[in-house]
């Protein structure tokens, strides 16, 4: 699923959806509502099926080859024909996921920051601490995780945390799919990007992406 914002677009959002092994996939509601937060601020949303996953081929490989898959979108997706054109080298690319693509997205994101390729933003939503070993990630990742969260513990998820100095932002009384919660997560992770964006602006790093002075996509 590759969608595209309204207005100019500020560059790629690739988001992970949760295990495949437990009914993840692309249409996952957190999943979903991470593309429309990204969307909201101009960037193209880019959810895949993770191998094995309706029409994706493949098995489920723990994140080993779907951290590769991700990798293997990052580099390829920018470069199609209907998209080349969108934004000017190099393009900025951002990563988010939920619970396994938590996992996945971390993979990712310390994979490109090992050759030079750090992302714009990286969202992590239910981070997979405690069931995967999610590695260390940037202290400007947005980490939101719910308080009475049943599948990942919350204090799995502090002790990782620790680890990296990430903040986490714990939203009371949600669990881990969020139910009744999709819009304060979506309000949140917009914005975290709109602040990030105008920060990045003001130091000179790029333009703040269209909808940040109006809080696009708060509702």
């Amino acid at each position: 699923m590759i969608e595209r914002p309204a207005g100019a677009v500020r560059g790629f959002a690739f988001i992970g959806h949760p295990h495949p092994l437990y009914g993840g996939s692309l249409d996952n509601k957190v999943a979903a509502t991470l593309a429309r937060a990204f969307l909201a601020l101009g960037w193209v949303a880019v959810r895949p099926n993770f191998r094995g996953v309706g029409d994706s081929e493949g098995t489920h490989d723990d994140g080993r080859g779907e951290t590769q898959d991700l990798l293997f979108l990052v580099d390829e997706v920018p470069r199609l024909g209907q998209w080349k054109a969108l934004v000017p080298a190099p393009v900025p690319i951002a990563l988010a996921g939920f619970s396994f693509g938590s996992y996945v997205a971390a993979r990712a994101a310390q994979d490109l920051a090992q050759h030079s390729r750090p992302v714009r933003a990286l969202v992590l939503i239910g981070t997979a601490a405690g069931k995967w070993p999610v590695p260390k990630v940037d202290p400007t990742a947005l980490v939101i995780h719910g308080e009475v969260d049943a599948t990942i513990a919350l204090g799995d998820v502090l002790a990782w945390a620790r680890e990296s100095e990430v903040p986490v932002v714990v939203i009371p009384g949600a669990d881990h799919f969020f139910h009744r919660r999709l819009t304060t997560l979506k309000r949140l992770v917009v914005q975290n990007l709109a602040g990030a964006a105008q920060l990045a602006a003001a130091a000179g790093e790029g333009p703040v992406p269209s909808g940040a002075e109006e809080g696009a996509g708060d509702a």
